[in-house]
């Protein structure tokens, strides 16, 4: 097992709200398609899906950003879709249309059958990559895990992929709330041991992606999403090799929850770029650091205007520890990778006076 020592461990201490020099950033999907080093990867891998099954290049493509930028952290290259994958649905993706499964819950008894995949077993090779990436990385930033939310993940095991309404997946809710409880249950479950096993093979921080949470009303949110984030967070590994594990909650769209995402045990709240990071602060800092929270598409202006808008968000969240900077959602992969690093570097020279 790699050494506990981290070299710059600024985004665990970020996490638990513990003081730091500056502040930390990474970017999701920062391993990705906006990269040239990237797409040649995944142009010898064959497809997205054996680039992401090999734990070679897997560890490839985790390492590429952090070759090019001074990123506070490495995030597991993989897909959310992974679980529901495992589940036996049958994952593939369509170029130009994105992820789909084969076998979409349509029927009651395809709901029934679901199972809890054995992470160790069924999804092997995330953590024979998350050990390799760990082992590569040899200290120099942590290593988050992450894996989907059960309602987002029960999203596509149900619509069958993307979906612009989630006509299907809602109908469930409404018209059988009961099937719709059972596929969270198992997710939520399938989860918490996929999270848990990326822990014990050496991810440092875990992420959940709440991606579609936000389309949800006021009173299904709680009954849908959050109540099933709060059983993975609560069945959660707290501390490994001695070393807190701190959990990040991020429902895109959720600006009106961030009290109740706080309080299903979340370190770290993710924003969108909907929400005014220092209200944000106001309403949940002193239970939870805060991550985000800059619109994506601030990187297709200039230079002068991705370090205003990093100065802004920094300035908003205001002097002391808590904030991890990332954008509010995943970088385009439309995105010049020199405006990311302009971004970055703003992000460290403009951050310290504010520790």
């Amino acid at each position: 097992m790699p050494s506990n020592k981290l070299k710059n461990d600024t985004l665990i201490r970020a996490l638990l709200r513990q003081p730091t020099e500056y502040t930390p950033v990474w970017i999701m999907r920062q391993a990705g398609r906006y990269l040239p080093e990237y797409n040649a990867t995944r142009k010898r891998a064959g497809s997205f899906l054996k680039l992401a099954k090999s734990p070679d290049l897997a560890t490839e493509v985790t390492l590429q950003p952090l070759a090019r930028f001074p990123l506070d952290a490495a995030i597991l290259f993989s897909d959310i879709l992974t679980v529901p994958d495992a589940m036996g649905l049958g994952l593939y993706f369509v170029e130009g249309e994105g992820p789909k499964f084969e076998r979409p819950l349509r029927d009651e008894w395809e709901v029934r059958n679901l199972f809890v995949p054995d992470p160790h077993e069924h999804l092997r090779y995330v953590i024979d990559a998350v050990s390799q990436i760990r082992r590569a990385l040899d200290g120099r930033v942590p290593l988050i895990g992450f894996s989907g939310s059960p309602y987002t993940l029960a999203c596509y095991m149900v619509e069958g992929g993307a979906s612009a309404d989630f006509r299907l997946i809602k109908t469930m809710l409404y018209a059988r709330p009961d099937l719709l409880h059972h596929i969270l249950s198992v997710n939520a479950q399938a989860v918490t041991a996929y999270l848990n096993a990326q822990i014990e093979a050496g991810a440092q921080a875990v992420m959940l992606f709440d991606t579609w949470g936000g389309s949800l009303s006021d009173a299904a949110y709680r009954e849908f999403s959050l109540s099933y984030m709060q059983q993975v967070v609560s069945g959660l590994i707290t501390e490994h090799d001695g070393q807190r594990i701190p959990r990040i909650v991020f429902t895109k769209g959720g600006g009106a929850w961030l009290e109740d995402i706080a309080a299903i045990g979340a370190d770290a709240v993710g924003l969108d770029w909907t929400v005014n990071i220092g209200a944000a602060r106001g309403r949940i800092g002193h239970v939870a650091a805060l991550q985000g929270n800059a619109d994506p598409s601030v990187l297709f202006g200039s230079s002068e205007r991705i370090q205003h808008e990093v100065a802004a968000v920094l300035a908003s969240y205001g002097h002391g520890p808590g904030h991890v900077f990332n954008l509010g959602h995943g970088i385009s992969q439309h995105t010049d990778p020199e405006r990311l690093g302009v971004l970055i570097d703003a992000v460290h020279d403009l951050s310290r006076p504010y520790h």
